[in-house]
């Protein structure tokens, strides 16, 4: 059997980056070696409750949780995600407290140690505000370039927005970042709106898992107030699970279809802040360039997150 892949998620707990969660712990592909946390859909310490609790659910509390960025770099981020997520990022749902403590290191310092000391090249899925990310390549460059591979949700090359007219929520909470990230010559996959939007959980797969156990049944408990949120704003009696999109890319490589591109964030002040600007004229050569999603199929991926959650309560 293959080794495992190294995996660290850099997230901001939130429904669809405790499924994302999940979905790692349940996939032998990977190895989940740390968990830092961001500002983004709801406050810090939020975001760092909600993913020890997660790990909890799981069994798992053995993964460390490291807390990171409570800010953007340079501007505040105008607004969180409550009206999607619920006012504690978990849709409502009280998950059990975890036993265990947070690791002590601020995540960019955790991060960078597990970086420098894996012998086996680390994947880094990074499904919040890119703020750890552009402070880890700032503080650590060399541990920084030691990243196997990084996949990012986050942008839109042509589906527009989905908190603006123009921008993607992860890349709109801290353009700078993200800017400074997808400017780098990180080996990065860039997962945006034009595949997650493809990928829809309906109300008959959350049923298949709910049933499974326990594990499951909270899972989908989490998801109702995404399913409601999806009723009353788009009329789809379905959710979009961005972060397990990316997080599936991380597990199996090469999942999704990509094209090099070229990626340029807009950090203007404008109308289009937080836009990924994706030239799609020609496959791109440089260093910087960003493999972007451009192809899912949404059903072969939808079947995927529901039956690795249904076999987390067998595990």
């Amino acid at each position: 059997m293959p080794v495992p892949i190294p995996l660290v998620i850099d997230t901001d707990p939130g429904i669809d980056d405790a499924l994302a969660i999940l979905l790692a712990l349940a996939s032998p592909e990977v190895d989940l070696r740390l968990v830092t946390t961001v500002h983004g859909n709801v406050e810090l310490a939020q975001t760092t409750e909600n993913a020890l609790r997660v790990l909890h659910l799981a069994g798992r509390s053995d993964v460390p949780v490291a807390a990171g960025a409570a800010a953007s770099l340079v501007h505040p981020q105008p607004e969180r995600a409550g009206h999607v997520h619920g006012a504690a990022g978990l849709g409502g749902v009280e998950l059990a407290p975890s036993p265990a403590a947070v690791d002590p290191r601020p995540a960019v310092v955790a991060l960078a140690e597990l970086l420098l000391t894996s012998p086996e090249p680390v994947t880094v899925a990074a499904v919040g505000p890119l703020t750890n990310l552009a402070l880890l390549l700032r503080v650590f460059p060399d541990a920084a370039a030691r990243i196997g591979r990084l996949v990012v949700m986050g942008g839109s090359a042509t589906r527009g927005g989905n908190v603006t007219a123009a921008a993607e929520f992860n890349v709109w909470a801290d353009p700078e970042a993200a800017q400074a990230v997808l400017g780098s010559p990180l080996p990065t996959v860039l997962v945006g709106l034009d595949v997650t939007l493809a990928t829809v959980l309906d109300e008959g797969g959350i049923a298949r898992f709910a049933a499974a156990g326990p594990i499951g049944a909270q899972a989908a408990a989490i998801l109702q107030q995404y399913l409601d949120h999806a009723r009353s704003a788009y009329g789809t009696a379905g959710v979009v699970v961005h972060d397990a999109l990316a997080v599936t890319e991380a597990i199996r490589p090469g999942f999704l279809g990509t094209v090099r591109r070229d990626v340029v964030v807009d950090t203007g002040f404008g109308a289009g802040r937080g836009q990924t600007l994706v030239d799609r004229r020609t496959v791109s050569g440089a260093a910087t360039a960003v493999d972007v999603a451009e192809q899912v199929d949404g059903a072969v991926a939808a079947d995927f997150l529901v039956s690795r959650l249904s076999g987390l309560d067998r595990r």
